[in-house]
């Protein structure tokens, strides 16, 4: 494996491990390449901050860490410094303009909410989804891509719908199609592969493979030994080669266009 652009840092509150750790593990591991992808820090207009993301108080320190430790590491490994970001129409601009003006290299479009988030707090792995809601994380998804400002969609398949595997099907198809016109990857999505079936299913899977997407591993690592972990890699492996996906292993970052 080449680079992993998805990595997390405990600023989100939910992993664990310090930033030289997580560096220091990809170059262990052999990786050429390492991005920082952390959740981005953003406060809404009714001055919430929710727990899931980097808080703002702590944006700076992000940035200003990893821009050390990129200086640091400089001839061993190359680092990036970029953002995991929803796309919500009523919020994208004031997000993305914040979080540029910090100092970010790249963003990776990850929808963990649709439509807003906030007033519309509805989480998109959680069981029982309506097709409304399903189409509005498509909707959401298909956004975020024509924005022109994401690197690649990272779990694409992160919302859970089990009530029609037709119109499931349907829906994944729409972002494919929406990936491969605008010639951004989808990310299949190493994290838990092995022990959760919900992700890199065969109809998100069977959609990509017709569509001809390119696809990108992403490790989504919430602890340092989680940059690579050789059981997810070869399970992604066995995935590509059976559904013939069209994967590539690294990506390049010109921080100038985003």
């Amino acid at each position: 494996m080449y680079a992993n652009y998805h990595t997390h840092t405990f600023r989100c509150g939910h992993a664990t491990g310090t930033d030289e750790a997580f560096i220091k593990a990809a170059i262990d591991c052999g990786l050429m390449e390492l991005g920082f992808s952390d959740h981005a820090p953003f406060r809404f207009p009714n001055g919430r901050e929710t727990g899931n993301r980097i808080p703002t108080s702590m944006a700076e320190d992000y940035i200003f860490s990893l821009k050390a430790l990129k200086e640091k590491y400089k001839n061993k490994i190359r680092i990036h410094i970029g953002f995991e970001m929803e796309y919500y129409p009523l919020y994208f601009e004031e997000m993305y303009s914040y979080t540029k003006a910090l100092g970010a290299e790249y963003f990776i479009l990850g929808q963990h909410f649709i439509k807003n988030e906030i007033p519309d707090l509805i989480d998109s792995n959680e069981h029982g989804h309506t097709a409304e809601q399903l189409s509005e994380y498509t909707k959401n998804i298909i956004g975020g891509i024509r924005t022109g400002k994401f690197l690649y969609v990272a779990h694409p398949d992160f919302f859970r719908f089990e009530a029609d595997d037709a119109l499931y099907s349907e829906e994944m198809t729409k972002i494919c199609i929406e990936a491969k016109n605008a010639d951004i990857p989808l990310e299949l999505n190493l994290h838990n592969i092995c022990q959760n079936p919900h992700f890199s299913g065969p109809i998100f899977l069977e959609a990509a493979a017709k569509i001809g997407n390119r696809i990108i591993f992403g490790m989504d690592a919430h602890a340092p030994h989680e940059v690579f972990v050789e059981a997810s890699l070869n399970k992604g492996m066995y995935l590509v080669q059976k559904y013939h996906l069209n994967l590539i292993d690294r990506l390049d970052i010109h921080i100038n266009s985003l």
